[in-house]
């Protein structure tokens, strides 16, 4: 029956394969998720679900696909009582075909009712909240249709869990907040030893002893310093005003960050051309040739921006109202000497991949490694910045 929950993680890209799915069957074969529901939705998430970005997408899928077992109304200790040791009722097949059968929104109802009304257990009854008989409530009961309470059919809390959705903060198509970037651009750490030798290299004093016969050695080594450079270059302006907030917030992000070796960045509008700008109102400027100049090759380098703009303004000389190179070279020029001279770079665009069909993204796509500006996105590009 679980063939095709299994689809439905597999539709939405969540990515569990086939050999988890079957870890999960050995793991019910076991009997490990004790026959109830809630047990199950969290032994299905831990073998299934691999990060918790998708914990969000997987109570969606849970919730679609066990809707319905739910039961709303908190079931009191003294409830549980009425029905240890239930009495068992065997009725004939003519007899079960007798029974009326419910709906759930009927049962909810008549079951709000009965819990009302009910003072003391029941067995073998047709009304109340019991054991045995043809009650639609209760445990054992003969009733084709109905609600248990027995541990060996609980629906539980697991539907109620999944509708809390406590993680939809996580999915990957979220747009990022300040410390989800940060913990991203965490990841561009790279730490080399380098200097002075004034740190002890305990591994290597220990080696060293035992190889003199215990004689004491002492071994020293350079600290491990973070080395990475980073240049961030933004699209201000224009197509870009609807994004304003989420670039904000990549920039607060980064320059909040004390662990880059070295920080860097400019913005532009719409392409990259000889003029660039050291803040956001385009007041200062500075030459792209000297931001060439001042970054080394080694400086991770991160465009932002929609990739969105005219055909001119991206293939043509003096095609933008912004174009102020003296020698004609196109915007495609100035990307391709960027995207040359650092040894890697990556562009980050705040649009949805489903509208990136625009001629421009597609051609500047073909320069720099494109990213959705999304926690999966700006996680992928980190990794291929390192």
């Amino acid at each position: 029956m679980f063939i095709d929950f299994f689809y439905e993680l597999k539709k939405s890209r969540i990515p569990v394969s086939i050999t988890e799915f079957m870890t999960l069957i050995k793991a019910l074969e076991l009997g490990l998720e004790n026959c109830n529901l809630e047990n199950f939705y969290f032994l299905a998430r831990s073998l299934l679900v691999k990060d918790i970005i998708y914990y969000d997408e997987y109570d969606r899928i849970f919730l679609k696909y066990f809707q319905g077992l739910d039961i709303p109304i908190s079931i009191r200790d003294e409830i549980l009582k009425w029905l240890e040791d239930p009495k068992r009722l065997n009725l004939t097949k003519e007899q079960l075909e007798q029974l009326k059968k419910l709906g759930l929104d009927e049962l909810l109802k008549m079951f709000e009712e009965r819990l009302k009304e009910q003072k003391e257990r029941h067995d073998g009854g047709n009304r109340w909240i019991g054991t045995g008989g043809t009650s639609p409530f209760g445990n054992y009961g003969a009733h084709p249709t109905g609600i248990s309470f027995s541990s060996t059919h609980g629906a539980g809390t697991a539907v109620k869990i999944a509708m809390q959705r406590y993680y939809r903060n996580y999915r990957n198509d979220i747009r990022l907040d300040i410390r989800q970037i940060q913990m991203a651009l965490k990841k561009l750490r790279r730490f080399k030893r380098v200097g002075i030798e004034d740190e002890l290299d305990l591994d290597g004093t220990i080696d060293k002893t035992c190889k003199n016969g215990g004689e004491l050695e002492i071994c020293m080594q350079p600290p491990r310093k973070n080395r990475i450079k980073v240049l961030l270059m933004m699209d201000a302006g224009g197509s870009m005003d609807p994004y304003i907030d989420i670039v904000n917030r990549l920039f607060s992000a980064a320059h909040s960050l004390r662990f880059f070796k070295d920080f860097k960045y400019y913005y532009f509008h719409n392409c990259v051309y000889q003029i660039s700008y050291k803040d956001m109102n385009q007041d200062e400027t500075i030459y792209t040739s000297d931001i060439l100049r001042k970054c080394d090759e080694d400086y991770k380098l991160i465009m932002v921006g929609d990739a969105s703009m005219a055909h001119s303004e991206l293939m043509c000389s003096g095609g933008s109202l912004y174009y102020t190179d003296t020698d004609g070279t196109a915007g495609i020029v100035w990307l391709n000497r960027l995207r040359q001279h650092f040894k890697k770079s990556v562009w980050l665009n705040p649009m949805n991949e489903n509208v990136w069909g625009g001629y421009t993204v597609k051609v500047i796509r073909t320069i720099f490694p494109m990213f959705p500006l999304t926690l999966e996105g700006i996680e992928n590009a980190v990794k291929n910045l390192v």
